[in-house]
């Protein structure tokens, strides 16, 4: 970002209009790039911070030059095009956002301007102030006190139609009873996820395998952005109100006056107060900056507002702000600290996450003696090292991370973080696989940080089909210590006994669920295979590998360069594959499954009646007829391999409606392609239909 605040080059004129028009593209394009990520994906990927030092820089360049401003500027603008796949409506009066001041000298120019402005009217008014909620902004409509629209602020011309996700808000009236003779009621506010609802949100999350949202905020709005209602029902999301827009009864003439009227509806409000002069406004945000981190949902800074609302409409509107209010921001807490170690902390999927020890150090009111450093590839882009001088970011994080590194400050006692060759937890090795940031611990049969997922993939239906083991009875089974390894679950035949006192099994469903297993000792390689999950090994590959192998001993013993001879297999599946027969744990615990009698029939590829043996198949594409596994049993019948990615091996490409890139890719390569009707003809002509 550094060249977007370069000063013009001093070998050119000031007044150079294609060097300033091309520092205004520039901001433009990124703006607009961070808006998009911002508004509508709710997955911003710079800081606040960094976003207003931009957007001030574009601001300032059209301050100085106002006959050059880019008809596109996002400072004419408000977030970005609502999503497609919701209803647009406009909205009655603009949702604008606020402009932003950064200190006292800003906050005193806000006031200078509206004085100035005010002209004598009312010099020194009265202020409101309250906090600057950290969620997604939202219009309410009410028709004679009924509730009956929500629309997010979209590009502030237009929002999107979220009514059905926000009638699902736990603390939202729907019917206000004082408000039956107000024919249009129009109510704005903030949709916000409390800090605690997000962190449970977040660790449910984590043990379904699920997207962890980066913060509250996106939390809140990925809530709303949901087709589905139930799944906004089910998330901890709640409404404060900041502003009635329409309908306010005439008798209140004040922005306080308005707050007090939404509580007394029912609504939540920002806490506010109303304030004189600049001393009071500057008291009530140093008292807001020391309580905030007891405050249960996350804020971001103050809104200053002019109290009075016929000031307000006196003052009137800019094409993106009023006049007569701004946002006080919080400085980004930050702090400088050591970072003395790193320990590596081991998650489910079996991914190395590093965790710094720091000195501990107060930001922003808090102590903290932890930060994330994410991944290793993080390590390896901040080139931090142990003793470093690194500054501590934490503004809205539930976790700080390192923003900077002082490496002028570094001395002769630093020491390199290296990523460890053996897994902290199960001693299996540990793979960063070449051009990826993340490492993984590869003992994922024995790793009891993985131990879970292993289990639970390891019965699934694709797997060892093991009926009557669901994920929760699994876990229950872990945590009693009943099993701690796959080839545990074929030991719990002898223990019947035990597992019928447990709460939730009887006689029978015990009798039923060792039936199962029993049973499930009877597979086929490639369906053993695919269980003992291996990273990279889908339903496909193992197939694949069992019937190139035919033996698992061949497959155990092959080498990387035999492993890429098998369709569907590049070099990073195939390290997987080898580093996993060759570590110890899981050897022992694949022989312990075969002398605990799991077994197969050998594979036996018989091409004699088999018409496409040789062939190499790929499906893509919305196919109406079949299931995708019925069409891999019929390929595989008839002889074909079938991959997921087309290239030069591909024999054939089977495309149904809405088929993509791969399709792109067979047309790129002269792959002969086939529709589902041509498929079904084919079946029908080897007597398969």
């Amino acid at each position: 970002m550094t060249d977007l605040f370069a000063p013009l080059s001093a070998d050119m004129p000031a007044n150079d209009k294609m060097a300033i028009i091309a520092q205004m593209r520039k901001l433009i394009r990124v703006l607009k790039h961070h808006n998009h990520a911002y508004y509508v994906l709710d997955h911003p990927t710079i800081t606040d911070g960094e976003y207003d030092s931009l957007r001030a820089k574009l601001v300032q360049l059209e301050n100085d030059f106002p006959t050059l401003k880019q008809q596109d500027s996002p400072t004419d603008n408000v977030g970005d095009t609502p999503l497609p796949f919701f209803t647009q409506v406009s909205h009655d009066l603009p949702m604008l956002s606020l402009a932003n001041a950064f200190n006292a000298d800003d906050v005193a120019n806000f006031v200078r301007r509206v004085n100035e402005r005010l002209d004598g009217k009312n010099q020194n008014p009265e202020f409101e102030m309250e906090l600057k909620l950290d969620g997604l902004a939202v219009s309410l409509k009410y028709i004679n006190g009924v509730f009956s629209q929500a629309l997010t602020r979209g590009d502030g011309q237009v929002g999107e139609d979220i009514t059905h996700n926000v009638r699902t808000i736990y603390n939202l009236p729907l019917v206000l009873d004082d408000c039956q003779d107000i024919d249009l009621l129009e109510v704005r506010g903030e949709v916000l996820m409390p800090k605690a609802g997000f962190l449970k949100l977040n660790e449910q999350s984590r043990k379904r395998g699920e997207r962890v949202f980066a913060n509250p905020r996106n939390a809140a709005a990925g809530s709303l952005r949901q087709l589905n209602p139930a799944i906004a029902k089910s998330r901890p999301l709640a409404f404060y109100g900041y502003s009635v827009n329409q309908g306010l009864p005439n008798a209140i003439t004040t922005q306080s006056g308005a707050m007090r009227f939404l509580q007394a509806q029912g609504f939540d409000v920002s806490p506010f107060k109303v304030v004189a002069n600049l001393q009071q406004i500057d008291d009530f945000y140093q008292e807001t900056i020391t309580k905030r981190d007891e405050l249960p949902f996350e804020i971001d800074g103050m809104v200053v507002k002019l109290n009075s609302l016929a000031l307000q409409d006196d003052l009137g509107f800019l094409s993106r702000e009023p006049r007569w209010a701004t946002a006080y921001k919080f400085p980004a807490t930050t702090a400088t600290t050591r970072l003395l170690d790193v320990e590596w902390q081991v998650g489910r999927t079996g991914q190395l996450t590093p965790v710094g020890k720091l000195e501990p150090v107060n930001v922003g009111g808090v102590t903290v003696s932890n930060v994330t450093l994410h991944n290793f590839g993080e390590i390896e882009r901040l080139g931090v090292m142990m003793g470093d001088i690194v500054s501590i970011h934490r503004a809205g994080e539930v976790i700080p991370k390192v923003s900077n590194v002082m490496e002028n400050l570094r001395d002769d006692n630093v020491r390199a973080i290296h990523l460890p060759n053996t897994c902290p937890v199960c001693d299996s090795p540990v793979v960063l696989p070449d051009g990826e940031a993340l490492a993984r611990c590869m003992g994922g049969l024995v790793c009891t940080a993985q131990a879970q997922e292993a289990l639970i993939h390891f019965v699934s239906r694709k797997a060892m089909d093991i009926d009557g083991l669901g994920s929760q009875r699994l876990i229950k089974f872990f945590d009693m210590q009943l099993i701690k390894t796959v080839a545990d679950i074929y030991r719990l035949t002898d223990k019947a006994q035990v597992l019928q006192k447990l709460e939730g099994l009887g006689e029978k469903s015990v009798a039923n669920m060792l039936f199962a297993i029993e049973k499930s000792k009877n597979t086929t390689l490639s369906r053993f295979i695919f269980a003992l999950g291996i990273r990279g090994v889908g339903e496909s590959t193992a197939r694949n590998l069992a019937e190139h192998f035919g033996r698992l001993d061949r497959l155990q013993n092959a080498s990387v360069d035999e492993l890429l001879k098998v369709v569907d297999i590049g070099k990073i599946t195939a390290k997987n594959i080898h580093e996993f027969f060759r570590t110890k744990h899981n050897m022992e615990v694949v022989n312990d499954l075969m002398a605990l009698g799991v077994h197969w029939q050998a594979v036996v590829k018989n091409t004699a009646n088999a018409p496409l043996d040789g062939q190499t198949w790929v499906i893509t594409g919305t196919l109406e007829v079949m299931g995708r596994d019925e069409i891999k049993a019929h390929l595989h019948a008839l002889g074909a391999k079938v991959v997921g990615s087309v290239s030069t091996k591909t024999s054939v490409l089977l495309a149904g409606d809405k088929a993509g890139s791969k399709l792109n890719k067979a047309d790129e390569l002269g792959v002969r392609v086939v529709s589902e009707s041509e498929f079904l003809a084919l079946l029908a002509e080897y007597g398969r239909m």
